[in-house]
């Protein structure tokens, strides 16, 4: 089950507050500010900071291509 638009719309990063991109096939959300990811577990994002991940730079990389080849956008406009 994917994560609902309404809750897309609210979540942010615990670290610099942004928003987040959704990776719904991997499940996680990403930060490509900091480049931090978040893991979903049974429909629930973990924000702890153990469970975080950072992407190497190879990993960024294929995340951003993979966002920008799929139309991935945050749930939100960090500028509105």
């Amino acid at each position: 089950m994917a994560l609902a638009p309404a809750l897309l719309s609210v979540l942010a990063c615990p670290q610099d507050k942004g928003p987040l991109l959704y990776f719904a096939d991997e499940q996680f959300l990403y930060n490509p500010r900091l480049k931090r990811k978040y893991p979903i577990t049974s429909d629930i994002p973990n924000f702890l900071d153990d469970a975080a991940t950072t992407a190497d730079a190879a990993e960024a990389t294929r995340l951003d291509e993979k966002a920008k080849a799929e139309n991935i956008t945050p749930g939100w406009d960090a500028d509105s």
